[in-house]
């Protein structure tokens, strides 16, 4: 079973209202961590910055104006499946994102089959209960490992 997603989006990186310009945006979705995408842009001459948040935020805002803090993504045409901005802050320092719906969509679907939507839970308990398992398995080697040395 694959347990990873990725896809490259070309966004337009919207600096002022008369200035903007479009850059590779890589897409990561991992099972192991079922709740998160990674969005890693690249922007010229600077070194490839990553941002992770929710897989249901990007999902939400494509639909609608979602998220507080340092990630807010909203359509550009509310009702309508068209593009969307992202915008990423850190303190006062904003940068501002134009993204094609469909990609995202598309991304997102792929994301789902991985791990659908709704039961990342079950899928963190599954990873509990192999750690647990993982952990008796060693502490009842180690206790064998005890008995035959004393």
């Amino acid at each position: 079973m694959r347990e990873s997603v990725q896809a490259e989006v070309m966004m337009s990186f919207l600096v002022s209202e008369e200035l903007a310009f479009r850059i590779p945006v890589e897409l990561r979705y991992d099972a192991r961590d079922p709740y998160a995408v990674r969005l890693t842009f690249h922007l010229p001459g600077d070194a490839p910055v990553t941002w992770a948040f929710g897989r249901e935020l990007l999902l939400d805002g494509i639909n609608g104006p979602c998220g507080d803090g340092d990630v807010h993504i909203a359509p550009t045409e509310p009702g309508e499946l068209s593009d969307v901005h992202i915008r990423l802050q850190v303190g006062g320092d904003r940068a501002l994102f134009r993204a094609g719906a469909a990609p995202l969509v598309a991304f997102l679907d792929r994301t789902d089959r991985i791990v659908p939507l709704g039961q990342e839970r079950s899928l963190g308990a599954f990873e509990e209960t192999l750690d647990e398992e993982l952990d008796r398995i060693l502490a009842e080697a180690q206790r064998q490992n005890e008995q035959s040395a004393g």
